[in-house]
């Protein structure tokens, strides 16, 4: 006798869809199952110790910040916070300034007298506190500020940008360049949210809370491409009709076997180091704009809180183009407006679909933080339970 199928079905057991599958199963009572490709839970937000008894996150770090209190409050539910804001520096011809581009960064890179000056201007211009995108003070007239303009977009942004993306920063959607601003103020945080921190044990025990429900079932190691099948308007699992809720978070352009071509991405390759110190950098994060090959480097204890001594693990990020390899995952899509007509026409294909919902990142081809993809999925359970 055949098992009987579940009411839903969600792809992927990342922040996106262990949010809507929690939601679907608690508040709408849903049977879900739930399909994940990887070994393990939380999407690109999975940690775990090492041989060195640092917890590290394996896919890069993640720093949980949001100004959304109903996100903050429900993803408290599973797990208490360690009080952590995030701070960057940049290595600038072997001199550290914070990143983004702020106040202490000016003073540091100009004598005094001069850097107060600027200051002044940047003020007078745009406002205490305030963030500017580097593309709008490049057209700036001023030529004091042209200067600064010209620094910051040379040394942090340019290099930077071309090894992140592979693309000059005026082939970048506006959206993404602006994630980097530069801030008129002597806040070093690279957040300024309301809500920031660490999970206290680790991402994974909160997801391992999140997903401990009854009424959802994991399976892990399985590509749900050679399970599902949308044909002629119609949902298969298994080879069997499926009139349930399907939740997709994976690429789109993969589950319809990319009949339109690929959808371009940016992927990392992480190498990891133990070193025997107590601690190997001043920061959590330094990056390296003008030289090396890496875009960062993380040391994860500055992250954690971890009170060990004489050891510590970091981790060097190197970008390139994805091409859809296994060992491949795809990270930041590449969003311009050719890049975003070609997913729209993957997108168009799942309108024959009533029950097909797309979310996340890959899924909507978008760049997203954590705290942006959790209150999406709460406003599509939202909207699924009415």
């Amino acid at each position: 006798m055949k098992k009987e199928l579940s009411d839903c079905l969600v792809i992927g057991c990342g922040m996106a869809g262990s949010v809507i599958a929690r939601e679907l199963a608690e508040r709408a009572g849903k049977n879900v199952q739930i399909l994940e490709m990887r070994n393990n839970i939380g999407g690109n937000m999975y940690d775990f110790k090492d041989e060195k008894g640092i917890l590290i996150h394996r896919y890069g770090p993640h720093i949980f910040h949001t100004n959304s209190k109903r996100v903050f409050d429900y993803l408290s539910r599973f797990t208490s916070w360690l009080n952590y804001s995030h701070e960057v520096v940049g290595d600038i011809h072997g001199k550290l300034m914070p990143i983004p581009f702020n106040l202490n960064s000016l003073h540091s890179a100009y004598e005094p007298s001069k850097a107060a000056r600027i200051e002044q201007k940047l003020i007078t211009t745009y406002g205490i506190n305030s963030k500017v995108p580097i593309l709008e003070l490049r057209q700036q007239l001023d030529p004091e500020i042209a200067e600064i303009a010209e620094f910051i977009y040379n040394n942090i942004f340019l290099y930077y940008t071309q090894k992140q993306w592979g693309l000059a920063p005026d082939e970048i959607d506006s959206f993404v360049t602006a994630r980097v601003p530069v801030f008129i103020s002597y806040d070093n945080r690279y957040f300024q949210d309301s809500y920031q921190g660490i999970p206290a044990e680790s991402y994974t025990s909160l997801f391992e809370g999140m997903l401990k429900h009854p009424k959802i079932e994991l399976t892990l190691n399985t590509d749900a491409r050679k399970r599902l099948r949308l044909e002629s308007g119609r949902v298969f699992f298994d080879d069997r009709p499926f009139n349930g809720t399907v939740i997709y978070t994976g690429p789109l352009d993969e589950l319809f076997d990319c009949r339109y071509g690929r959808l371009p991405y940016r992927t990392l390759d992480f190498v990891f180091e133990s070193h025997n110190t107590t601690w190997y950098q001043p920061k959590g994060t330094v990056n390296y704009p003008v030289d090396q090959d890496y875009t960062r480097i993380t040391e994860f204890k500055h992250l954690t809180r971890q009170l060990l001594s004489g050891r510590t693990t970091i981790v060097k990020e190197y970008p390139r183009a994805y091409t859809g390899a296994d060992d491949e995952t795809p990270y930041y899509p590449i969003q311009n407006p050719e890049n975003s007509a070609l997913y729209e026409c993957y997108r168009k294909l799942t309108d024959e679909f009533p029950n097909f919902r797309v979310l996340g990142r890959l899924a909507e081809y978008k760049y997203y933080n954590m705290d942006a993809i959790a209150e999406k999925a709460l406003d599509l359970a939202d909207t699924l339970i009415g």
